[in-house]
């Protein structure tokens, strides 16, 4: 069954039943082609990933009221490590190849938030229990697993970044970003390294909408803000927040 009409069955389901029904954690992609699953089936719903501005969310779906965001069936878990003298910070790739070494899919997992201490991580409460008893170690450093509230502030260190280009295409965009040649910019988009919103992006001349995501694999991960203003010689001065 493809992707979309998986969620046109779980959005009909809901909607023709009155019940609430959930999806596994979505990317962004997923959640656009989600929504549109929803709306086409006339049910209410709801996108949540467990705390204010996390990027992978689940899809809650009923007919009449979209669900509270208490009755998602996820989780936070709290990740750290068992003595902070021997430790090294824990990074998101660590993290995220640790949780997949326990043979389960990335959709089970949603958003891995860093912090200095610790990771918070979001997976379904079907599978809490079985990472809080068989994660033992992330990389070289031993750690403790414990279900927790989600971290309080921003989810993410965000960067204002603010760069002029002649064109606002993506290829320019991403050159400007990461401090790259033109050519080496087009270089990663034909080794399909550039996504926007989750989704695979090979148009150099793509033109972002405002709050779209912009990730470049082995560089870093940045939202469009939009154009701020026009330079006296045309040139357009964008806003970026840059993630670190």
């Amino acid at each position: 069954m493809t992707e979309s009409k998986h969620f046109d069955e779980l959005c009909q389901r809901a909607a023709n039943r009155s019940i609430a029904l959930f999806s596994r954690f979505l990317n962004l992609a997923e959640q656009k082609e989600a929504e549109i699953a929803a709306r086409k089936a006339g049910a209410a719903y709801l996108l949540w990933g467990g705390a204010e501005d996390c990027e992978r969310k689940m899809l809650g779906v009923h007919g009449d009221e979209a669900p509270e965001t208490y009755l998602f069936p996820l989780s936070c878990l709290k990740i750290s490590p068992k003595s902070a003298k021997f430790s090294s910070p824990l990074a998101h790739r660590d993290v995220l190849g640790s949780l997949m070494g326990l043979g389960f899919e990335r959709e089970l997992i949603g958003d891995i938030i860093l912090r200095e201490d610790a990771a918070y991580v979001f997976c379904t409460d079907k599978m809490a229990q079985f990472i809080c008893e068989n994660l033992q170690k992330i990389g070289n450093t031993a750690v403790r697993c414990q279900e927790s509230l989600p971290p309080e502030g921003p989810l993410r260190n965000v960067r204002e970044v603010r760069i002029q280009v002649t064109s606002p295409r993506l290829d320019a965009i991403v050159a400007h970003l990461f401090r790259l040649s033109r050519g080496d910019a087009q270089t990663l988009f034909r080794q399909g390294r550039i996504m926007v919103d989750d989704a695979v992006c090979e148009r150099t001349d793509y033109a972002l909408k405002e709050g779209q995501i912009i990730s470049v694999r082995g560089f870093g991960r940045a939202r469009y803000m939009g154009v701020e203003n026009l330079s006296k010689k045309g040139k357009s001065n964008l806003l970026i927040h840059l993630y670190s």
